[in-house]
Order: structure tokens, then sequence, then C-alpha cells
């Protein structure tokens, strides 16, 4: 496992991961006699990256969606020791990793790069034996497509969510700066005012509570922890499997990106894993 992270702040302790129940995978699978450690997917322009451990071959995996910050892509997830840490923690853990390039590099959790995302997770759940579960991982502004995933009408049912440092609340972001609120303009192709429902956090407040865990520090100037993370906590995360974890520090700081955050996160999706599969979470045949 990559250890180049720094520790910047007092890290968190270290949590076990549960085993899985799982279910038979699909019979038509894409799979390479040997694949790369990790497999390119979508527009050769803006790639997403995707990685599944040997051991799925004889249990089949979940599959983590990792959604990036603003300006970020899926090639600087891919290569960054930080992040490394996380994904390594989790592919040790049993999980396939999807670092998804999101439809670009400020695309803030539209429908639009959510459409474009649903068209490669049904790709990368061909490259692996996959067991029908998705787990959802936002970082920073990955956050609202994250949550937007997570909301009914999604491209594909996803059965828990991971936030850190994240936004959730778009009409915030649209406010806070005249750069931000020109990207979210051209992503969203609106002038003006944002329509409501155009806001996931807006969705989520009628949408069913799913598990939820938030990364969060009070100190972050950047995310504002009790407008987004907190609000969403409150309408959307109200469940037993749901955790709150505070860190100390700036926005992004090393101590999200430590294995013993890393621990929390496969702890979290392992405990997620170990239910029984809703009929949503079972994997369709697909013919080629």
């Amino acid at each position: 496992m990559k250890r180049a992270a720094v520790l910047l702040f007092s890290v968190l302790c270290a949590a076990s991961v549960s085993a899985g129940a799982l279910t038979p995978p699909p019979p038509s699978l894409d799979i390479p006699a040997t694949p790369p450690a990790w497999v390119s997917l979508g527009a050769p322009d803006a790639p997403s990256w995707l990685q599944a451990p040997a051991t799925c071959a004889a249990r089949p995996c979940s599959l983590v969606v990792v959604s990036h910050p603003r300006g970020q892509s899926a090639e600087r997830l891919r290569d960054s020791p930080q992040v490394g840490v996380l994904t390594s923690t989790l592919l040790q853990g049993g999980f396939a990793v999807l670092l998804s390039s999101d439809g670009g590099p400020a695309t803030w959790g539209s429908p639009a790069a959510l459409s474009e995302l649903g068209a490669t997770h049904a790709a990368a759940t061909r490259r692996f034996a996959w067991n029908g579960r998705t787990f959802a991982l936002g970082l920073s502004m990955g956050g609202l497509m994250a949550l937007r995933s997570a909301l009914p009408g999604a491209p594909y049912p996803v059965s828990g969510l991971a936030l850190i440092d994240a936004w959730v609340d778009l009409d915030q972001a649209y406010g806070t700066a005249v750069t931000r609120r020109t990207e979210i303009q051209t992503a969203y192709t609106v002038s003006g005012a944002l329509p409501a429902a155009l806001n996931p956090l807006v969705a989520a407040q009628t949408a069913p509570r799913q598990p939820l865990l938030t990364v969060f520090s009070e100190e972050d100037q950047t995310v504002p922890h009790a407008t987004n993370s907190a609000r969403l906590f409150e309408v959307f995360g109200r469940h037993p499997d749901s955790v709150q974890l505070r860190v100390s520090g700036a926005h992004l700081g090393g101590n999200r990106f430590t294995p013993e955050l890393g621990a929390h996160l496969a702890a979290f999706f392992g405990r997620l894993e170990a239910r029984p599969p809703a009929p949503t979470e079972v994997p369709m045949l697909r013919s080629r």
C-alpha cells in the first residue's frame, strides 16, 4: 500500500471490514485475460479508470465510484499518492474502484455528467465479477455527483454514500464566487438563478434516507460543514448505519488520506455489503 500521505493532523481510529453476502455474477463479462492495474474506460480525452482486485474472480465484488474535486480528473486521482492510500485500502478490502471522470474537471454534479457516468458504470461492471452493489464516494465538488447518483432517477442504484469535505448544496456553491457560478452555468446550461429542482440537496429532502458517512472539519474554510454535510445528514442520512467523522484542519488536509481513514471507508461499505441484497442490487443478465 502506498503510504505517501503526510499526516498533517491527528488520525482517525482504525476500523475492521465486515464480510459481505454476495450474489452470483452475470455470465456475460468483458474480462481481459491479463488486465492492467488500471483499466481506462469512457471518452479517450477524459477517461475514467477502473481497478478490480484479483479476489473478484473467486468472490464477486462491490464497486466504489469515486468522484473528484473541482479542477481535477480521474487520471490525477489515479496518480495521486494521497488518494492512492484510500484506493489501495479499498482494493485490499475486496472492493473494485472506479475513478470517475465525472464528465470533466468542473461539471459540479450536473445531470448530463451523471448520464455520462451511468454509461461508464455500465461498462465498468462488465469488466469484473460484480455482485450488484455500488457505493459512491465524493471528494469536495465530487460530493454533488456522488449525492446525485444516490437519488431516485439515477442510472444505477447506490447502496451507500460517503463524502469527504463535500459540497452538496449547489445553490451555495453557485453564490460563493463568480468562477464557480460561471462553471455551474456552463455545466447545467442555465443562466441567472438556478431552479431549485437542480440542487441535489433539495431533492435529498424528499428522497428515501440512506446510509451516509461524512468526513468533515469545522475548520474547513472552502466547504462549510454546517450548510453542506451537516444539513444533508439531517435530511438524508438519518439512518442506523450512518456515521459522522470529525477531523481537524483545512480543506482536504492530509488526515483525509490515511490508512485509518481508508479503513473507516472500507468498514462502512463492508457493513452495508453484508446485508442481503435488495432486488435492485442483483446484477441483470446482459447480452453482448
